[in-house]
């Protein structure tokens, strides 16, 4: 057993004591490796063959490239320029070509001397530089470059043959710099203890850690590289399903109050007052939650809903069971926007339900209370007191909730909204309120394909809602090019007074509040080169201040014109939602503060501007505004991007489907994994360097069963140290990332 720590303090080694510090400073700041082990997990991102090499065809504009590839022809000019006026400046101009395409080099003044001795034509060598265009022509200025030799060992066809491992690389440290030092710790490879248990590995084929390390950096076939990713990837997905596993298995010891609604209490007055029936989906979802709610141990549910699929009602019934069973609930919603739009359609969903302890409240009656950051203190301390003494049974409110002096008579349950703005810990801290841990359902109305929610959420059960409910509009959805063809906006513009004509209203979205001349301006502020989707990047992005100024002086005039944005005073912000849902204002031009929870059946019509500096998720998000009531919806993304563009692709697959699971499977095959899980897990998912969620399906979900089994067998993973190594690795450095955070 004492081997393991013994074998890991190699591991642990920090790599100035091995490769310099020189080389470890650049290491630990550009590509965050410290250790020996760091450096033997920065995995190849591709491999190059040096018989066929990267096609340099394809080659992206503005980005740091290696490739491989001969000198066809080398040529040195001089000409006269401001430093060396008398013609003695040198410029060194090589050609290498790689069957597919051709490259130009380019070294100027002392930088020739050195490269015109080595680059002589048919040299083979890898280079790395900024791809930048010059004449029209792709061209590296002064890269980096390795000269590949043969040793004479070596013959042709196996030099040509042998697999390069090309690292992601920065600037200051290239791909080869990166293959030399692992060279030097590859070595220690040999000691690293295996997290994956021995009957695991071996009923999988899967080969052994220290062998996929060597595999994985010195490849002698494809197959190498293939064996060493799939033992890798299960690494990953292993570790992280335990981690979760055992909070699982942690959660599940800890004991609740069983909560059951009374045959004939509160939730029976409320369905008996329902104007509609459940659907199918939400009479499902509610039995699991109920079944759930009926054990004497915390239930952990995730709830994803279609935005509008009623999940709300769900939570309402949720909350409402709790209530009857003599505890109170309480729902956690990320802006004070929606905390109050929650409190408002609840108590009117609820009616006299919610008027407890006052005149004209029903027999099974509760107090329904809100509490936020900005409420005046008499307001607050009288939410406070309803809650200490039991009187409200739901309290709906910010981050508010969670402080220290909110005290609670009985929490039965913690509803959280939109999950993936509240962290691990801050669903914890809300759920330390309870004499006993409280029940958790949390809700999100961003799809989340299955293996994100069992990487992400996998400490959660997951029900999902996917029918919209009787009476929902389906929306139209069209891409408004403006830049290509201005008169699409000037009729989108005629569109929503159209709308509003028939006795609807509308929404205009902006990027940014612009009140503020600190706020940074859009990508692409280096000023460099100026294609059309450059000059759309580099433009600041449009400000709900400056646009709602505009419309209302010109193609909406007339209209009646309001401005919502996070900057506002609260009351401020509440009085011009009140005033939108009660249709005293037309058309209301907001920023994303409406993306959640903001339900007014009545607004038909959206016009998002600057659609390409949206995620696909949150135009999803934000087009499940409209369409909420019987008229049809009509949302317009608006943008300035070419037709050929990735932004401009992204919008068409937006307008193309209605289904945000679809879609949340076209922002993770576009973004990395990391952007789309986000900051909510506080870090542990930046880990994943060979898992792909959304490829690895079956792997994550593999992981996920034996992994349960390994902790339901032993939870404290006595038998196995290096899993358990492994895991105090992973926790260590989620731990760090949310120190980092907070």
């Amino acid at each position: 057993m004492d081997l393991v720590p013994a074998l890991q303090e190699l591991l642990r080694q920090p790599l100035k004591s091995v490769l310099g510090p020189a080389t470890a400073k650049v290491m630990a700041e550009h590509l965050g490796l410290h250790t020996v082990g760091d450096l033997l997990h920065h995995y190849p991102r591709r491999y190059e063959e040096r018989g066929q090499l990267t096609h340099l065809a394809d080659l992206p504009m503005d980005e740091h490239v290696t490739v491989v590839a001969m000198v066809a022809d080398a040529r040195l000019h001089t000409f006269a320029s401001a430093r060396a006026p008398r013609g003695k400046g040198q410029r060194l101009e090589v050609t290498i070509t790689d069957g597919s395409g051709r490259l130009q080099l380019v070294f100027f003044g002392n930088g020739v001397h050195k490269p015109h001795k080595e680059l002589l034509p048919g040299t083979r060598a890898m280079f790395a530089g900024k791809v930048s265009v010059f004449n029209r022509r792709l061209q590296l200025a002064h890269p980096a470059y390795e000269l590949l030799r043969g040793d004479s060992e070596e013959t042709v066809e196996t030099w040509a043959g042998a697999l390069i491992p090309i690292y992601p690389a920065t600037a200051k440290m290239e791909s080869w710099k990166i293959g030399k030092a692992l060279q030097t710790v590859l070595p220690s490879a040999g000691e690293a203890v295996d997290p994956l248990p021995p009957a695991l590995r071996e009923g999988r084929g899967l080969s052994t850690l220290p062998e996929a390390l060597l595999k994985i950096h010195r490849p002698h076939t494809k197959q190498d590289i293939e064996d060493a990713r799939r033992r890798l990837k299960w690494d990953e997905a292993f570790v992280l399903q335990v981690a979760l596993a055992r909070r699982r298995h942690a959660d599940a010891q800890l004991p609740a109050v069983a909560r059951r609604p009374r045959p004939d209490g509160l939730l029976t007055a409320f369905d008996a007052r329902l104007p509609f029936t459940l659907t199918e989906g939400q009479r499902k979802v509610s039995g699991e939650i109920f079944g759930d709610l009926a054990r004497e141990h915390p239930m952990h549910r995730l709830l994803q809903g279609e935005v509008g699929s009623g999940k709300t009602m769900v939570a309402l019934r949720a909350m409402l069971a709790v209530v009857d069973a003599g505890g109170q609930a309480a729902m956690l919603a990320p802006t004070e926007v929606l905390a109050q739009q929650h409190h408002r359609s609840v108590v009117e969903m609820m009616g006299e339900l919610a008027e407890g302890g006052m005149l004209g409240g029903a027999e099974h009656a509760t107090k329904v209370v809100v509490l936020t950051g900005s409420m005046g203190t008499a307001a607050r301390r009288q939410a406070m007191l309803d809650l200490a003494t039991g009187e409200a049974g739901i309290v709906i409110g910010t981050h508010a909730l969670i402080e220290d002096k909110v005290q609670f008579h009985d929490l039965g349950l913690v509803v959280v909204d939109e999950q993936h703005r509240f962290g691990v810990e801050q669903r914890d801290a809300l759920r330390g309120k309870g004499r006993q841990p409280p029940h958790l359902l949390v809700m999100t109305a961003t799809p989340i394909p299955r293996t994100v929610a069992m990487t992400v959420f996998g400490d959660l059960e997951t029900s999902v809602l996917d029918q919209l409910p009787a009476g929902r509009s389906p929306i139209a959805s069209h891409v408004v090019p403006a830049a290509d063809k201005p008169h699409f906006l000037a009729r989108a513009w005629e569109r929503v007074r159209e709308e509003v004509g028939n006795g609807h209203q509308a929404y205009v979205v902006c990027p940014r509040i612009g009140d503020d001349a600190d706020e940074p301006a859009g990508p692409g502020k280096s000023g460099k080169k100026a294609s059309p989707e450059d000059e759309a990047e580099k433009r600041p992005p449009l400000a709900v201040v400056d646009v709602a100024a505009q419309l209302a002086a010109g193609p909406l005039q007339g209209l009646r014109v309001e401005v919502l944005h996070g900057r506002m005073h609260p009351d401020d912000k509440d009085a011009v939602m009140r005033r939108f849902a009660a249709g005293e204002t037309d058309v209301l031009v907001a920023t994303t503060v409406i993306e959640v929870g903001v339900n007014v059946p009545n607004a038909t019509a959206m016009v998002i501007m600057d659609a390409d500096r949206f995620g696909v998720s949150q135009l999803h998000q934000l087009r499940g505004r409209v369409g909420r009531g019987s008229a049809p919806g009509l949302c317009l993304l608006v943008t300035e991007m070419p037709r050929a563009s990735a932004a401009r692709g992204r919008l068409d697959a937006v307008a193309a489907t209605l289904d945000g699971f679809e879609l949340s499977r076209i922002d993770l095959e576009q973004r990395r994994e990391g952007d789309v899980l986000g900051q909510a897990q506080s870090g542990a998912r930046s880990s994943l360097r060979v898992l792909a969620v959304i490829e690895d399906e079956e792997v994550i979900a593999e992981a996920r069963q034996e992994a349960a089994q390994v902790v339901a067998a032993d939870p404290e993973l006595t038998n196995l140290p290096g899993l358990r190594t492994a895991l105090d690795a992973l926790v260590d450095e989620e731990r760090e990332q949310y120190l980092e955070k907070g």
